[in-house]
């Protein structure tokens, strides 16, 4: 499977809502694109106003206008809407602090990694420093049994909690730069705190301060270790995650959404600490197989998504035909929702649990070690000779390493495929419309987003499966059609325009369906039936992909096709296109230097059995002759490897085996005779 077996920990999910790719760049595109222009210049001007109201007026109208509007909040942040923002945070009124902090942090959730740099380069952190103490003093006494502060007192708190978390959350994804400044604020004993007060405090508060810490830990060893020393903050994340979800009637639905995501969250945070480190009695829990599996496979199974892009259908229609809110100049909008606000609201959390499960599985069902580290930095580079260890691999594709063992991972896949599987068939509201904004952005992102996870974990699932084969499965050919239907299945749904602008996801999914159809293709080598269409297809994306991993993962495809026995004519077909990716002579290989060590060791697989009945297809061919022609080419292509950059080291002894072993099997293949 060459580089396509696991990948370094990626850049956790940003809450962005509602992306915009799609947008022209520039202020003129966005003032053009906004239908709130004539707003801006008032708030920007009353956000320095000498009256308070005037500057919380201000704060609170920059949430109302970014809403679901990213022409608007570009053309904010075109204003310094940022920095205006982050001067309030030092206002001598709170009430103005308040609203401040929860336009920022919607900017965060709203605006992404972009407006979230832009913050830290304005300083946010000097403000945010000051308050988590503060935050820290006033929840101990309220724990404490402080009851003159009044109720109402107490939720603002909360809420401004919620705001800074969030937001250190978010900034903590921005850049390397922002999350070391964050590591220095020494935040996991905050952030466990409301995790150890959670019956008293706010689901959503306590929510956030989880997520933050989910995000703070991965593949982040200061966080890591801080929160591994207290045996009581591990303690509290496992009873949260094994916590029994309510059963009582009473309970709202938003409740009980955020009550699962909260345990999701603890299930990753303890992911991201495994192992756990003696002498603790946590040290002995297997975390896949006692936790994250058992919460999590019911999670997947719960959403029916083409249900719920219906209810999101709805509730736009009955917000479409609402009368007109009231006008910006008259005042902030009211916070009260309307029922389908607050039901699209509930649907987005329940869709982003989901996603969030999907991601915590997919690291689950990774069965790959990680690669060794480099055991020879200072090796002689020099092309001609073969070089020792490994530099570490910046283009494995799938994701880190389980702590359980592959029979694990077997033993689950009847039971996650089918729902996987569901979860990665569009609906209507997936993606943008080719010429129009999506009916609701932060459905169609939560939508797309859940898609592309479900087939990460169905990639990491065969992939693992590929490594460590079971014949139980193997055998099952019935349901490698299931399979081998349900991705084109979902393929067909996405759709061949992924382009323009705001289509990102669609080209995403063929991305990451290509892995999936390689690695369901070799668990099911021989049992799947190439038809026309699909094998046309595979070609014709790996000529039009972007990158060489994801030309490799088509080849891979379609080698698996290519050993079907009684495809004798798309055997000869897939062939031939192999051929043609190999170099000839002086000229480089056309799909470049991984795709072409790919397709020679996939022809050489191909036709290591002369007695397959698709072996006439190698003597009517002269494949013989045209794979000799090759040997120069390839010789030339593997020499011109750069060991010196990065992964080259890894490639170029990939290359050299690729390279002896079709030398090799050429003579074999002339010592046969046929």
């Amino acid at each position: 499977m060459g580089k396509s077996q696991k990948k370094k920990s990626m850049r956790r999910h940003n809450p962005v809502r509602v992306p915009d790719s799609h947008l022209p760049q520039g202020l003129a595109s966005a003032s053009s694109s906004s239908s709130k222009t004539q707003a801006i210049l008032p708030i920007i001007q009353k956000m320095e106003s000498l009256e308070a109201s005037d500057r919380k007026w201000a704060c609170v109208a920059v949430s109302n206008l970014i809403q679901n509007d990213p022409s608007t909040r570009r053309l904010l942040q075109g204003k310094n809407v940022v920095g205006a923002l982050i001067t309030r945070l030092t206002d001598s009124e709170e009430e103005v602090i308040v609203e401040a902090m929860g336009s920022l942090r919607n900017l965060c959730i709203d605006g992404g990694y972009d407006i979230c740099a832009e913050m830290y380069n304005k300083n946010i952190l000097t403000p945010l420093k000051t308050f988590v103490p503060k935050l820290s003093t006033t929840l101990s006494q309220y724990l404490a049994g402080d009851k003159a502060t009044p109720e109402n007192a107490r939720r603002l708190v909360y809420e401004f909690a919620d705001s800074v978390i969030t937001t250190l959350w978010c900034l903590s994804e921005t850049n390397n730069k922002a999350l070391n400044a964050i590591n220095e604020i020494n935040l996991v004993p905050f952030l466990m705190s409301f995790l150890a007060a959670r019956d008293k405090l706010p689901v959503g508060t306590v929510s956030s301060a989880a997520q933050c810490l989910y995000v703070l830990t991965d593949d982040n060893f200061p966080a890591i270790l801080e929160t591994r020393r207290d045996a009581n903050y591990v303690s509290c994340l496992l009873d949260i995650a094994k916590l029994e979800p309510s059963r009582s009637g009473k309970e709202k639905e938003s409740d009980d959404t955020r009550a699962t995501m909260l345990r999701v969250l603890a299930a990753g945070i303890l992911r991201n600490l495994a192992p756990l480190p003696p002498p603790t009695s946590a040290s002995f829990v297997d975390i896949d197989k006692e936790i994250v599996l058992p919460l999590l496979q019911p999670v997947i199974s719960a959403v029916d998504l083409q249900e719920a892009a219906s209810v999101a259908q709805r509730c736009v229609a009955q917000l479409e035909a609402e009368p007109p809110k009231e006008s910006m100049k008259h005042g902030p909008k009211s916070d009260h929702q309307s029922e389908p606000e607050a039901e699209l609201i509930r649907l987005e959390s329940k869709l982003r649990t989901l996603q969030l499960s999907l991601e915590i599985l997919t690291g689950t069902c990774a069965t790959l070690p990680d690669p060794e580290p480099d055991a020879h930095p200072t090796d002689n580079d020099d092309d001609d000779e073969d070089v020792e260890g490994d530099a570490g691999d910046e283009d494995i594709v799938d994701a880190p390493a389980l702590s359980s063992d592959v029979d694990a991972t077997r033993g689950v896949l009847p039971a996650l495929v089918p729902p996987l599987l569901a979860l990665a068939q569009p609906t209507a509201l997936s993606f943008p419309p080719l010429a129009a904004p999506a009916a609701h952005p932060p459905t169609t992102s939560a939508l797309g987003a859940i898609h592309v996870a479900a087939l990460e974990c169905l990639n990491n699932i065969f992939l693992g499966l590929a490594t460590a084969p079971s014949a139980q499965v193997s055998g099952d050919a019935d349901a490698g059609r299931r399979v081998w239907t349900g991705l084109w299945s979902a393929l067909g749904a996405v759709g061949a325009e992924f382009g323009g602008l705001g289509q990102e996801r669609r080209r995403e999914m063929w991305d990451v369906s290509a892995g999936v159809l390689w690695g369901a293709g070799i668990v099911w080598k021989g049992a799947l039936v190439p038809e026309e269409e699909h094998v046309r297809v595979l070609m014709q994306y790996c000529d039009a992909a972007a990158d060489e991993r994801t030309r490799v993962k088509c080849i891979g495809a379609l080698e698996c096709l290519a050993q079907c026995p009684e495809a004798i004519d798309a055997n000869r077909v897939i062939a031939d296109y192999l051929l043609g990716v190999l170099p000839s002579g002086n000229t480089p290989p056309r799909l470049g230097t991984e795709p072409a060590l790919q397709a020679a060791s996939a022809l050489v697989d191909i036709y290591s059995d002369e007695n397959m009945p698709y072996d006439t297809n190698f003597r009517r061919g002269a494949y013989l002759a045209k794979l000799t022609d090759s040997v120069e080419g390839m010789r030339r292509t593997v020499k011109a490897i750069d060991r010196k950059k990065e992964g080259g080291r890894d490639l170029r002894r990939r290359g050299e085996e690729v390279r002896d072993n079709l030398v090799a099997f050429i003579e074999y293949r002339r010592e046969l005779g046929l």
